[in-house]
């Protein structure tokens, strides 16, 4: 798996479960404080958008996953 898929995933997955958890409707529901979460991912998918940079890139590089192709 490469770093471009790993990171869709991984967003995609932080949405979804702090949704779950921020929605007053949804069974799950902890608290309306987790909907900053779902924020935060949506902005930092936005910045890395414009500036090539996100942090959990260079994590997983680190870790040793292979560059997008």
């Amino acid at each position: 798996m490469t770093t471009d898929r790993a990171i869709r995933i991984m967003a995609g997955s932080f949405v979804l479960i702090s949704l779950a958890l921020g929605i007053v409707e949804s069974p799950l529901f902890v608290s309306r404080h987790f909907l900053w979460f779902t924020a935060f991912v949506g902005a930092n998918l936005l910045q890395s958008g414009f500036t090539g940079f996100c942090p959990a890139e260079s994590i997983m590089l680190k870790l040793g996953m292979k560059r997008h192709g």
